[in-house]
């Protein structure tokens, strides 16, 4: 099942992947204190906390409290949004956790005021910027390319990394300046690559990937994980790939014939996360990722609904955070608090790119382990 561009957004392991020995059932989930962040394991508390008070410099108290907030926040942003449809265009959290809201007319911002967003006049509406996006998606794909929506700056972004070259680039931006303000030429370092090592040997294959999220449908244990993964290896030290969508998706699917599979993230540090619902990514949200090479990382959601341009194809509706990835993290598990976001596609120029994991669930009609 491949995605439509302009449709609105919604690994495997060695024994010592990401996921890998909550997989085995060898680490009991970790709980939050009663003083912690709700959903938040203690390791995942502090890596969020730390991360966003360097960022934003803020003290760990002011970012503590941020967090808390959280939860709150994005509700109101989907909330909102829906409320107002056409009028708005797009939402996300401010650099300080606020609910921001874009509209594009003062009867919306009122309405989005009232009910407890920060309401932004904007030019784009959400029609228009999907209409350019899927215009610019139409031309022949540059590799090592990105095309993506910006709610913050109410345009499409298109990010060119040094490694694309030639006509079909030349044409790609020249059909940007077409579209004048609604499109922005964003240049950026290396690559677009997936987060796959070749070589590294594991059971079965000469792939490292790393576990996704560990559901079941049936009474059978699954994994979730990156359909670029899967697609490349039939047999893992965990179970057979019994499916793959990639490229235009990058989910595949696992069948877990030799461990338990509970619903919780290895934290490599002797603790895990627990993950008990499957939530839609908000721009400004803070998340973590855990992937067997950078291990747990955290950062924010920048960008969604970007469509990568890999060697191997393209792939469209990915969340792009800033949370660090490396080859070997691909299929790990994107999340905020106990709430499952993503599983890791790839990388380049920075930025770290995930398949939203609802979509992959409900292609595959499995449900999350508790």
């Amino acid at each position: 099942m491949s995605k439509s561009p302009s449709r609105t957004p919604r690994r495997l392991a060695t024994t010592a992947a990401v996921a890998g020995l909550a997989a085995f059932g060898l680490i009991a989930p970790s709980t939050a204190s009663a003083t912690g962040i709700d959903g938040y394991g203690a390791s995942v508390q502090h890596a969020a906390v730390s991360s966003l008070a360097a960022d934003a410099h803020i003290t760990a108290a002011d970012a503590t409290a941020q967090l808390r907030a959280q939860q709150a926040a994005t509700d109101t942003v989907h909330a909102v949004t829906g409320a107002l449809g056409q009028r708005a265009a797009g939402g996300y959290l401010d650099a300080k956790g606020t609910p921001t809201v874009n509209v594009l007319d003062t009867a919306a911002a009122d309405q989005a005021r009232a009910a407890g967003a920060v309401p932004k006049l904007v030019r784009h509406s959400s029609a228009q910027l999907a209409d350019t996006q899927h215009a610019l998606q139409a031309l022949p794909a540059v590799t090592h390319t990105a095309i993506g929506l910006d709610e913050q700056t109410n345009r499409i972004v298109v990010t060119v990394a040094d490694a694309a070259k030639g006509p079909a680039l030349d044409r790609l931006l020249a059909a940007t300046q077409g579209f004048g303000e609604r499109v922005v030429v964003e240049r950026v370092t290396g690559e677009m690559h997936t987060a796959i090592y070749n070589g590294e040997a594991i059971t079965g294959g000469g792939t490292r990937c790393s576990v996704g999220f560990n559901t079941n449908k049936g009474g059978q244990n699954y994994i979730v994980d990156a359909g670029h993964c899967t697609r490349a290896v039939s047999q893992w030290n965990v179970g057979p790939s019994v499916n793959a969508s990639f490229p235009g998706n990058d989910y595949g699917l696992i069948r877990n014939t030799n461990s338990t599979g509970p619903g919780a993230v290895s934290l490599y540090n002797g603790s895990t996360q627990r993950i008990t619902s499957a939530a839609t990514a908000t721009v400004g949200e803070r998340i973590c990722k855990s992937g067997s090479t950078t291990r747990l990382t955290c950062g924010s959601v920048s960008r969604l609904n970007v469509t990568v341009n890999y060697q191997e194809g393209s792939v469209s509706q990915l969340i792009q955070t800033s949370a660090s990835v490396n080859p070997g993290d691909s299929g790990g598990c994107l999340f905020d608090g106990a709430k499952g976001l993503g599983i890791t596609s790839g990388m380049g120029g920075g930025s770290s790119y995930f398949q939203p994991v609802g979509e992959a669930l409900s292609a595959y009609g499995v449900s999350l382990n508790s």
